[in-house]
């Protein structure tokens, strides 16, 4: 049939955006229709990352979007400039059905089954505060200069901190500066699934070959190597093999090398030899970027406010943010309004019916602040130290200590970060010049009063954003 009229991109990427919002990202725009030709609409990815997260991930949807912007009923196969040059039909299956060969390997990274790089998870899109800088800095080494920089990487941090996206963003540096190296990402579950799956056919010879045979070996999670120890011995040796041999090795796990239960000392005196990088929670700054970020990637407009308050409300790691992103994101497409920090504090829980007589929340003190000394919620929350911001910035903590159960850690958390210190600081200031100061006394005991008379939440349409 030749080639498609071009408007049938934007209507397959309008119907995305609305049956399925949470998938859509802003490079989607790049894919350029090719043909509509024997029932198939072949669609042109570029990049060899998306085209192989869009084969594994996205075909069903691409498929019913196209069906409904044409009216006809088609299959989506996305090809790469590969298939083109070559000349070949394309196929919708997944990299690892037909991979390109080089010497016997696969130009694109040999990729554990059930594992797929994710384009969201690229250097482009990390964001780096103090909380994560060395281990970004060290992974942008390691991807410039695999097997010479840091060997072996460790990452380490809590769920949910960006350890994966680190390793996912190695991967894809790598494979853009040198196409040609052989690169096996997997995680340690499927370490293990592979290694007894080879001990039981008898092909550990196989085995071996797969991950020694390879110039940079990534595995997320190795702390699931605890009391594993027919493959902490396999293991052992693919390290040795690999180190030797001067290629890259990059692990990630919940906890230090000496802090994994059960890890033999052989293992984890190897482990501490390379560089050993934690990441920390991200403070309340880095945060409000991070959210902004992945709104961006979803092609999401998000004011201000919003980001600010998903920062404040949620410090626990960015798969939370995210999430809180997404459900904003639903309740926003429902009831087609923009997204406004009413929706977000639906989203959030903030309009959980509330007894009057009820202590008030951390958010409740926040908004209350806000509004009476008519100052905005980031640079409530911000570093900034102007008298203007200080002062009320110091009393919400005051007002946060007296009226919540809250630690003072845990408040500093809600105040854009700070630390305990910084809290006790800011009560003794606040009863000091409260004691001094008939004004902020009366102030004070006015904010006191709106606390404790607030209204009780809308049972019905939402009020308007402050």
């Amino acid at each position: 049939m030749g080639r498609p009229d071009p408007n049938i991109k934007y209507a397959v990427l309008a119907h995305l955006k609305e049956h399925h919002p949470g998938m859509c990202r802003h490079w989607f725009d790049d894919i350029e229709p090719l043909e509509i030709a024997g029932g198939t609409l072949r669609l042109l990815v570029r990049e060899n990352v998306q085209l192989n997260y869009l084969r594994r991930c996205c075909t069903d949807q691409f498929q019913d979007a196209a069906q409904a912007a044409t009216n006809r009923l088609l299959a989506v196969k996305f090809v790469g400039e590969a298939d083109l040059a070559s000349g070949q039909p394309s196929h919708s299956r997944s990299a690892r059905e037909h991979p390109p060969l080089h010497d016997g390997a696969a130009l694109s990274p040999a990729l554990d089954d059930e594992m797929i790089l994710s384009p969201d998870y690229s250097f482009e899109n990390f964001i780096v505060g103090p909380d994560n800088r060395l281990a970004h800095a060290a992974a942008v080494a390691v991807a410039h200069s695999p097997g010479r920089a840091y060997n072996p990487f460790f990452i380490h941090a809590g769920v949910g901190l960006g350890k994966t996206h680190l390793l996912h963003a190695i991967c894809q540096n790598t494979m853009r500066r040198a196409p040609a190296m052989r690169i096996y990402y997997t995680s340690c579950d499927g370490f293990m699934t592979r290694f007894l799956e080879s001990v039981q056919a008898g092909r550990m010879s196989r085995f071996r070959h797969r991950f020694r045979n390879v110039d940079l070996l990534v595995v997320d999670d190795i702390h699931d190597l605890s009391k594993r120890d027919r493959t902490q011995e396999e293991f052992f040796h693919t390290f040795n093999s690999l180190y030797q041999a001067g290629r890259q090795i990059v692990l990630s796990s919940d906890a230090p090398p000496n802090e994994i239960p059960d890890l033999e000392e052989r293992l984890v005196s190897r482990f501490n030899c390379g560089l050993v990088a934690r990441i920390d929670r991200p403070c309340y700054e880095t945060r409000v970027e991070i959210v902004k970020s992945k709104a961006a990637l979803r092609t999401i407009t998000l004011p201000d406010d919003v980001a600010s308050y998903i920062a404040a409300r949620i410090d626990s790691n960015i798969r939370e943010l995210e999430g809180a992103i997404t459900k904003i994101q639903s309740i926003s497409a429902v009831r087609d309004a923009p997204i406004d920090l009413e929706i977000a504090k639906e989203a959030i829980g903030e309009q959980t019916t509330h007894n009057p007589s009820q202590h008030p929340t951390i958010q409740q003190i926040i908004d209350a602040i806000t509004k009476f000394y008519d100052v905005k919620l980031t640079d409530l929350l911000s570093k900034r130290r102007h008298k203007s911001i200080a002062l009320p910035r110091q009393i919400g903590m005051w007002l946060a200590r007296k009226h919540t159960r809250y630690s003072l850690e845990e408040i500093g958390g809600y105040f854009g970060g700070r630390d305990h210190t910084t809290v006790m600081h800011a009560i003794k200031a606040v009863n000091t010049r409260r004691h001094d100061d008939p004004t902020l006394d009366h102030d004070m005991s006015r904010l006191e009063q709106q606390l404790a008379t607030r209204p009780a939440p809308p049972t019905a349409q939402p009020t308007a954003a402050l």
